[in-house]
């Protein structure tokens, strides 16, 4: 059985702490380790194999700085050119497995689960491989505790054996009216979202409503490119992919779907309730992260990253308390948050795309200053790693070593920098930089000139 992990989605519930650069798979909630490490991890503890990872190509250096960071393995790491949904992303995962092993058994998983149990787990992946031995395409289901309006819904049909049904139906997410009917009647599971099933068959059924995906997605494997550890797409080819989901594509329209009951305190992390719901809660109710003090209130999750909060007789609130964004919420409205990311979306701000820290291969930076002629960052370089050589045509630069030692080439001369050194680098003066000494190389850049844009690079080689 391949493991198949989906690392997609925006997370836009879970603003301010998910960006579209950095959504909610790469956050760590619960532990020192991000949901799609902790994916990984789970993986491991239940003797799967080695998965291939599936992602949005901007999140390629979350994705490997992730698995660096675990001392982690995986088959391949696949880059989407575009978001395409969950369908052609199987496809494409069905077309490579195939390639080692033509009965080969796909178990996709989302990157950005909750799941306690793992025993429990581990035998419900067990059924469901029998199944998909079969010639079943299974789903997993989950026992609804609360008219949950956030999640879809699966109508069981006949029984299958231990835990597993037909499927007579698939419900989309309800309104509270309608989730409750849904959990009075006693025969619905919340859709998990989590598949197992033979590649083949699977190809087989969306080749049946769109063969033209079938196609398209084979067709942008065979024209990938291969670079470092990651397999980029063809974009063309992907792009002509429908974007659907596998509930749409292939589950709501095969009559070979089976459905398997997980019972495992699972939990898909969609929403500010949900990561509430998951966290345990002091004497009041309430969850509390980061340096908060409260008084007189309850049933809340209060979190903050980098400054003191305080709070004081609320009730039933979410405070998501960032360097640059602050989201309050009632939990009645958690499923409302991306009405805000989308009014985000509309006035271009940065915000719902970056963090003040953002990624990189070589490490990572932190905005401390943004202006329109004017921008100050402070740089974390991993021990041997490097910016590649490059110029600007508009801004000039200016790089002060707060700690460790750095070999700066600039134009045709090399420089080594230490503690309380600096250097100016300007426009159209070629330069790089490189952390030679031991640990994270820590340096500010200030960046000055009619642009300071990410924009204005001209990257001469690397």
């Amino acid at each position: 059985m391949i493991p198949v992990i989906l690392s997609g989605g925006s997370g836009s519930r879970l603003w301010p702490l998910s960006r579209k650069t950095c959504p909610k798979q790469f956050l760590a909630l619960q532990t020192d380790n991000t949901l799609f490490q902790e994916t990984l991890t789970r993986l491991d503890n239940l003797k799967l194999s080695a998965p291939i990872v599936i992602c949005n190509k901007d999140h390629r250096f979350s994705i490997a700085n992730n698995i660096h960071e675990m001392s982690g393995q995986v088959q391949d790491i696949i880059l989407e050119p575009m978001g395409r949904n969950t369908a052609p992303a199987i496809a494409v995962a069905a077309h490579i497995a195939m390639q080692q092993d033509e009965d080969a058994v796909l178990l996709v998983l989302p990157a950005d689960h909750e799941i306690k149990n793992e025993d429990e787990l581990g035998k419900a992946y067990a059924r469901a491989h029998e199944l998909a031995l079969d010639g079943h395409l299974v789903t997993f289901g989950v026992k609804p505790t609360v008219p949950h309006t956030g999640y879809g819904y699966i109508q069981l049909g006949d029984p299958l054996g231990d835990k597993a049904n037909g499927i007579k139906r698939f419900i989309e997410k309800p309104d509270e009216k309608k989730a409750q009917s849904l959990l009075d009647q006693g025969d619905c599971l919340w859709n998990s979202g989590m598949f197992c099933f033979k590649a083949s068959v699977y190809l087989e059924e969306l080749k049946k409503h769109n063969s033209k995906m079938v196609k398209h997605s084979k067709e942008a494997i065979k024209r990938a490119e291969k670079s470092y550890d990651f397999l980029w797409l063809e974009a063309e080819s992907f792009e002509k992919c429908k974007d659907i989901s596998i509930d749409y594509a292939v589950m709501e329209g095969t009559d070979k779907g089976c459905v398997v009951h997980i019972d495992a305190e699972w939990t898909d992390i969609g929403s500010w309730d949900a990561v509430w719901s998951v966290f345990d809660k002091d004497i009041n109710n309430n969850v509390l992260r980061g340096d908060v003090v409260e008084f007189d209130s309850k049933n809340s999750l209060i979190y903050s990253a980098d400054k003191l909060t305080t709070v004081l007789g609320v009730e039933d609130l979410i405070i998501i308390n960032l360097p640059d964004a602050l989201l309050v919420a009632h939990k009645d409205h958690v499923q409302d948050v991306k009405k805000i990311v989308d009014k985000l979306k509309a006035d271009k701000r940065r915000e719902v795309d970056t963090h003040l820290k953002v990624s990189r291969p070589w490490g990572n930076y932190t905005l401390l200053h943004e202006g329109k002629s004017s921008e100050i960052k402070r740089l974390a370089i991993k021990e041997g790693a490097k910016i590649s050589l490059q110029k600007h045509n508009h801004r000039a630069e200016h790089w002060v070593i707060l700690k460790g030692q750095a070999l700066v080439t600039k134009g045709f001369d090399t420089f080594k920098l230490s503690d309380n050194e600096a250097i100016h680098i300007l426009p159209n003066e070629e330069h790089a930089i490189k952390n030679i000494g031991q640990g994270v190389l820590d340096m500010i850049e200030v960046r000055t000139g009619d642009s300071v844009s990410e924009d204005d690079i001209i990257r001469i080689n690397g």
